[in-house]
């Protein structure tokens, strides 16, 4: 059901007082890149050669078909149960002021338009709480940084959490306080903000593999060495296209050739992990909406409840 999500913790008071990084959410990776605009000028993450390439207009759609990792608006993706999203962000070369956009590849929305569609969802849902991590900045001075920065400041107002002891970020936490939203941000500046959260608080090591054995190794042995740090940490179950994989399997887009193979062992691997001290926190995937990734991954978190009545 499409909106199976929308009460993933946050109607259920029994995970009350667990620690927010001992819980499980569900991540989208390029959370927003569900909306790319042919049209637009090549986006500055790409390589020389790709911007050269993409003067052909064909160039441009096959790029859509490997750009595109997520189909779901902000609004779905909230709604499917997502509550960790990976941002990159960029302003748009030779354009007049400061605005800034979501980028993949090609640029996307208006980084304000995806902001206020999240706090209309949290608007309509005051106990839920979302990880907005701006990781990947593009084509941005101190001026767009403080721009932007302001943007989310007027966009979500109180409900953003300051920067606490990750031990202490509770979900009933949150509800006194009335804060709905974590926002990490991979850039000093973060320093001058109570708001922001230093991007070395949610660590998400990538893989960068196309081979799901890899993949699912590295994502093991990641696990064992984050308890050292009292951190948030991300897992990221994605394979990476290579420019080979990526010229052989052009036309018929990352979503159908990596994806779609590969999803049933990163499935099982999923179901397999626990949450906790030493466990998942966060799991993103590309193309969420493929498989019930949502559901698996939202019922691991009933085994902390599971062990807390035995404890008690």
């Amino acid at each position: 059901t499409g909106h199976m999500g929308v009460c993933v913790l946050g109607v259920r008071s029994q995970f009350s007082k667990i620690k927010y990084s001992w819980l499980l959410f569900l991540g989208s990776h390029d959370s927003f890149s569900y909306w790319v605009d042919e049209k637009s000028p090549v986006g500055p993450d790409q390589a020389t050669a790709i911007k050269r390439l993409a003067r052909i207009s064909l160039v441009k759609k096959i790029m859509k078909k490997w750009s595109v990792t997520q189909n779901l608006t902000f609004k779905e993706q909230l709604e499917g149960g997502i509550r960790y999203f990976d941002l990159r962000v960029s302003s748009k070369p030779g354009e007049i002021g400061q605005e800034i956009y979501f980028i993949h590849g090609l640029f996307g929305i208006k980084v304000w338009d995806g902001l206020k569609e999240i706090n209309t969802f949290l608007e309509q849902h005051p106990k839920e709480v979302i990880f907005l991590d701006f990781n990947h900045f593009y084509a941005m001075d101190d001026s767009h940084h403080f721009f932007l920065i302001n943007r989310i400041r007027s966009a979500f107002g109180s409900k953003l959490c300051s920067v606490e002891c990750v031990e202490y970020v509770t979900l009933q936490y949150m509800w006194e306080k009335k804060h709905q939203v974590l926002i990490f941000y991979h850039y000093p500046l973060y320093q001058e903000y109570p708001f922001l959260w230093p991007g070395n608080k949610m660590p998400a090591p990538w893989a960068n593999t196309t081979n799901v054995h890899k993949l699912l190794q590295f994502l093991e042995t990641t696990l064992e060495e984050r308890s050292r740090y009292g951190t948030f940490h991300v897992s990221q179950a994605i394979l990476t296209p290579r420019v080979k994989t990526i010229a052989r399997h052009l036309i018929r887009g990352l979503k159908n050739t990596l994806v779609h193979r590969n999803l049933p062992m990163i499935l099982n691997w999923v179901k397999a992990q626990k949450p906790g001290v030493m466990g998942v926190n966060i799991i993103t995937s590309d193309f969420v909406e493929l498989v019930d990734f949502a559901a698996t991954v939202i019922a691991l978190n009933d085994l902390l409840l599971e062990e807390d009545e035995s404890a008690t």
